[in-house]
Parts: C-alpha cells; structure tokens; sequence
C-alpha cells in the first residue's frame, strides 16, 4: 500500500479507535437521570413551568444518541432553510409521539426503543455514505425517514418520563414545558454543532474526513444497538 494511502487509512483508524473509546465510556449513561433530578420529579405536585423546561433541556443536551442522529442529518445540509426543514420534521415527529405516549400511558421497552433510536444513527450514517444508492440502487426519502425516526425518539423521551409516577395535576402543563426544554436544549446544541461545522467545512478535510466521520457515526450507532439489545435480553 502506498503511502499517500496508508497515512489517511491510519488517520481514519486513528479517529474510529478514540471515538468508540470515548462512546463506550459514556454509553452506560446515556439519558441517565441525576439524583437531584429524581428527587424532585418524585416530590413534585401541580405545575412546575420552569422546572420541566430545564430538565428537558438538560435531557437533549446530554442525550448524545438524538444529538448523533441530528449531526448525521444535518451533515450535508448547507442552506439555513434546509436545516430549518429537517430538523422541524424530526422535531414534530419526537414531539407527537412525546406527547401522545405520555398522555395515553402507552409503554415501550426502553432497551428496545433505545436500541431503534441507536439504529437511527446507522440509518443516517449509511445514508451519508451513499449506501442505498450504491448497494440497493434506490434513495429512501430522506425526509420521511427523519420524521419518522422522529416519532421513535420522541418515544424514547415518553419512556423516560414514564419510569415516575408523576402526579396528573398539572401534567399537561408540565409535559408541555418538558418538550419546549428540550426543543430550547436541541436548539442550543445544535447551534454550537453548525459553528463548528461552518468552519470545518471551509477547509478541503472536511469532504476528505467526511466518510470517516460518518463511519464513525455508523460505528457509534452499532454500539448503542449492541449495549441495548444485550441489557435487554440479559435484563
């Protein structure tokens, strides 16, 4: 092998080996809820506005499987208007079925619902690298498969709320003000995501490393499946 092609292969190998590194560290946390948080969805009665839009907020920033499929979605999408139309759909889908769960009491394993939402993040990553086009010959659209993965997440997000007994006073209200949280969270991440990625895209590595990142992607994606799949079946 030559070596203008062995140095971006160990570049490539490099980045994947400190990324599943760094995801398996913190895949035993994903969506973990904080004691303080626990305490205080146990204890709390009637409404409670401000509180619920912090903790969804706090819920979407620290919840890296949404955050990788929207950096996978957003990954190629250079106008303001088409990220705006993504990202929508994605957030009605995870906002219907956020609330429709919560409201209908309707129960979803959280190691099978987490292991689709990791899935996601291998749909997308695939997606990037023109998988479909190459291997099945037909694109998937893209924009159904957003909100509808959409949907699955926002059920992910039901389960979570779903694990305490919150009181039915006030709920709605404070429902309502967990899925604006986590709109205001999302927002806020992905901003500083699109900064980061309005430089790197200035630079000629950005299309170099573009499969390696979205491998990575793909890679991140296969691990939260594994870790989900396994904790169901040995749960």
């Amino acid at each position: 092998m030559s070596q203008t092609l062995a140095k971006p292969m160990a570049n490539t190998l490099r980045l994947l080996v400190i990324f599943l590194g760094f995801f398996a560290s913190f895949s035993l946390f994903a969506h973990g809820v904080d004691e303080s948080t626990k305490q205080f969805l146990a204890a709390n009665q009637g409404v409670s506005i401000l509180p619920f839009i912090y903790i969804g907020a706090k819920h979407m920033v620290t919840g890296y499987d949404h955050l990788l499929f929207l950096v996978g979605v957003i990954f190629f999408l250079y106008r303001t208007k088409d990220v705006l139309l993504y990202v929508s759909l994605f957030t009605i889908g995870h906002s219907i079925t956020l609330l429709y769960g919560v409201f209908n009491d309707i129960q979803v394993n959280p190691y099978i619902i987490d292991a689709i939402i990791g899935f996601s993040i291998v749909y997308k990553g695939f997606d990037n690298l023109g998988g479909f086009q190459r291997i099945f010959g037909h694109q998937p659209n893209t924009k159904a498969a957003v909100m509808i993965f959409g949907l699955f997440h926002g059920f992910g997000l039901a389960t979570k709320i779903q694990e305490f007994d919150l009181p039915q006073e006030g709920l709605m209200a404070n429902i309502i003000a967990f899925n604006v949280g986590v709109e205001i969270g999302q927002f806020l991440a992905l901003g500083m995501v699109l900064i980061l990625m309005s430089f790197w895209r200035r630079h000629k590595s950005f299309l170099q490393f573009s499969t390696a990142a979205n491998t990575l992607l793909m890679s991140g994606g296969l691990m939260l499946v594994g870790y989900q799949l396994s904790g169901y079946f040995l749960s």
